[in-house]
């Protein structure tokens, strides 16, 4: 087995979130054929009594504490013309040390998962490199800036601009891209034309043994009312987003349809929930969770499952979980994007708010009775991760093509 270093922005495990699942997968399907030396940086106090259970994944494991407030001022204060603030908010000297000592001891492949990662392996030749940027983390920014006032529209544009040129500086220099779907491939083509053929896709995929419809996992609802859930991380600001939209634009039309009847409730389940969440828990009908041990019981017991995010990059694991679970399924466009299943037939989308009243209408009267199992049957047609994953084996098992970087000095 060939050495492998293999580096992620935050540690990869438990697969409990979009970035933590790809990443774990993808560790888990390379150390079939690897011996892993992982890189990490560990910004949740409560991550690190995981590291045991990545050991077993692991021929070295070296992580490193990223304080998220001390990060930020550290990335101000290096503030430079041209410099992505990402880059120094996601420098650690102590991992710096450690990447370059793998290299000094022999390791030349290198899987570096984000854009954020790719300054500790830029430059280096010999190996096998791949940077899977997942998706166009500039692009978010950008969203920010045009959803922000001054100085924070003028900041989200800055980092957005510079992100983007670390991006494109990134991918001409690893031999090989990824990028989480064909869309988001080709929306970074339109923004780096002369990276050519240098990104390809790598879908998500769904764990379709865990996330599965017949566990019979127990009901976490009190009561009789139908629930209408949101699974996802809370601080997470296109997640906090959604959700309040969600709340003040849709739900209070879902209840006062029922009138008379059974009102459905809405309850956002994931962790880190701020002020804005804690207030909006004090609307009738929305019930905000917090950090749960597991999702799979309210997603199993759930009417309706919704992803109303108008700020989205990438695949969003959040939905096809609940589809492999035969849930029905409502979301945004933005959602939806680069997910392979049919609307109308695998879930629903709408483009606003009286389009989602309409359809969460329909599903919670049983107007829609094949859409959880037509769900489950898109996610087993192609969403298997050993399958979704094959493509990896190859890019580490044939000789690496020379940098772009490289070749146009």
């Amino acid at each position: 087995m060939a050495d492998l270093l293999f580096l992620s922005h935050r540690i990869p495990y438990p697969p409990d979130k979009g970035e933590k699942i790809r990443a774990f997968h993808i560790l888990r399907h390379l150390a079939r054929r690897h011996r892993i030396h992982l890189g990490c940086l560990i910004d949740a106090p409560e991550d690190w009594r995981h590291v045991a259970d990545l050991r077993e994944f692991c021929a070295d494991l070296a992580c490193f504490p990223l304080h998220r407030r001390w990060r930020r001022l550290a990335a101000l204060t290096k503030m430079r013309p041209g410099r992505a603030l990402t880059r120094d908010y996601f420098h650690h000297r102590g991992l710096a040390r450690w990447v370059e000592d793998k290299f000094a001891g022999g390791i030349s492949d290198v899987f570096v998962y984000s854009s954020a990662m790719a300054p500790y392996a830029m430059g280096r030749r010999g190996g096998r490199r791949v940077l899977d940027m997942v998706d166009i983390d500039s692009e978010k920014f950008r969203a920010y800036a045009q959803a922000s006032a001054w100085p924070g529209r003028w900041l989200y544009a800055r980092e957005a601009r510079t992100l983007l040129a670390l991006e494109r500086a990134a991918a001409a220099d690893f031999d090989q891209t990824l990028l989480v779907s064909a869309a988001e491939c080709a929306h970074f083509a339109a923004l780096a034309p002369e990276l050519g053929g240098r990104v390809t896709p790598l879908a998500n995929g769904v764990d379709l043994a865990r996330f599965a419809p017949d566990l019979g996992l127990p009901n976490p609802y009190p009561g009789a009312p139908p629930a209408i859930v949101f699974t996802g991380t809370m601080d997470y600001r296109p997640n906090e987003e959604a959700v309040i939209w969600f709340a003040e634009q849709v739900l209070p039309a879902l209840r006062m349809a029922a009138s008379g009847g059974v009102a459905p409730d809405f309850y956002i389940v994931g962790a880190r929930p701020g002020a804005a969440l804690r207030r909006l828990a004090r609307r009738p009908g929305v019930v905000v969770t917090g950090r749960v041990a597991d999702t799979r019981p309210y997603l199993a017991h759930a009417a309706l499952v919704v992803a109303p995010l108008h700020i989205a990059r990438g695949v969003q694991n959040k939905v096809l979980e609940a589809m492999a679970m035969a849930r029905p399924v409502l979301v945004t466009p933005a959602a939806f994007e680069g997910i392979t299943a049919t609307p109308g037939r695998d879930l629903l989308v709408a483009e606003d708010a009286p389009a989602m009243i309409r359809e969460a209408r329909a599903v919670l009267a049983g107007r829609h009775p094949g859409l959880g199992h037509a769900a489950r049957a898109a996610m087993l047609r192609g969403y298997a991760w050993d399958e979704t994953l094959a493509p990896l084996d190859a890019m580490f098992a044939t000789a690496p093509a020379a940098a772009l970087g490289e070749a146009l000095a």
